[in-house]
Parts: structure tokens; C-alpha cells; sequence
């Protein structure tokens, strides 16, 4: 398990995990963003409230991407599905 010095909204970090130090710092430097974005938006909000705000973006997010992925994996079955019919009435 590796060690990894990240930076988010100005405080430093450190990380332990089995993930390459890479795709930490990667990690941090996303939330860093959204932090930074949220901020934009919000430049008198207290830091807890900044942090909660973009745990929902990246919730919002997240959760998009698990919906697009699943409807994207229904469809494809659906599709494998029509395909074998239409191969089967080949046979």
C-alpha cells in the first residue's frame, strides 16, 4: 500500500492505497476542481459546506454515468437479443 501526497483546496493529504500514486493525484486533482468550481459559484460558504456541495456534484455525476451505463448495457442486450432472432431465421 502506497503513500501519496495530494492537494485539495490549498490543505495537503495524505493518501494510503493500493491505487498508482497517478491515479491519486488524479483523483485529488478532480475534487480539487469541483471544490475550486464550487467555490466559484459560492465564494462565502463555509469550507464544510463547499466540501458537501461538491461530494453531490460528484455524486450527480456519478450517479448519470451508472444510469447511462446501464440503459447502455440494456440496449446492447436488447439488440444481441433481436440479432439472434434474425440469425436464427437463417438457420
Amino acid at each position: 500500500m502506497a503513500k501519496t501526497e495530494v492537494h485539495i483546496f490549498g490543505q495537503t493529504y495524505v493518501v494510503k492505497s493500493a491505487e498508482s500514486p497517478e491515479y491519486i493525484q488524479q483523483l485529488a486533482l478532480f475534487v480539487d476542481g469541483k471544490m475550486k468550481e464550487v467555490y466559484s459559484n459560492f465564494p462565502n460558504i463555509t469550507p464544510l459546506k463547499g466540501a458537501i456541495l461538491a461530494a453531490l456534484e460528484i455524486a450527480d455525476e456519478l450517479h448519470k454515468t451508472k444510469n447511462e451505463y446501464t440503459s447502455m448495457t440494456q440496449n446492447i442486450k436488447h439488440i444481441e437479443e433481436k440479432t439472434d432472432s434474425i440469425v436464427r431465421l437463417f438457420d
